[in-house]
């Protein structure tokens, strides 16, 4: 903006832009900070890629439910972008689960999916340790 020629801007106009560049910043500092886009613990362009579109779809989620609730609320309650992710990011769990059941969709019981999840998914392959326990055995022996 410093760049800009004075004489073919008006001031709101400059004041426009600004305030659309700082929605900017604000957005990339909630994407970094609330949905964790300030670095990444891999390399693979497809599990980056992967992450950029959930924290992506997390922020339009979490900016229509901010929508709704402000529709339905007072107008004196004001809710921060950032201070709204982060709650909406702790509770998404229990959103999940409600829209879950609204969709139709039933849930095992907890012990049931943990007994399910737990179980050893290829029957044929050793476990590690079976393995090292087996290899080992002979020179325990001796």
């Amino acid at each position: 903006m410093t760049n800009l020629a004075r004489k073919e801007f008006f001031p709101a106009d400059l004041a426009e832009v600004y305030r659309c560049r700082w929605e900017i910043e604000l957005l990339f500092r909630e994407l970094k900070t609330q949905y964790k886009l300030d670095e990444f613990d891999t390399s693979d362009e497809h599990v980056v890629r992967i992450l950029l579109y959930a924290a992506l779809l997390s922020l339009l989620v979490s900016r229509d439910l901010s929508a709704l609730v402000t529709e339905q609320t007072d107008d004196e309650l004001v809710f921060p972008t950032e201070r709204w992710a982060a709650t909406i990011r702790s509770h998404a769990h229990l959103i999940l689960h409600e829209l879950g059941e609204f969709l139709g969709y039933s849930r095992s019981p907890p012990l049931d999916r943990l007994i399910e999840d737990a179980q050893k998914i290829h029957k044929q392959r050793p476990i590690l340790q079976e393995t090292i326990a087996t290899a080992t055995q002979p020179w325990c022996e001796d």
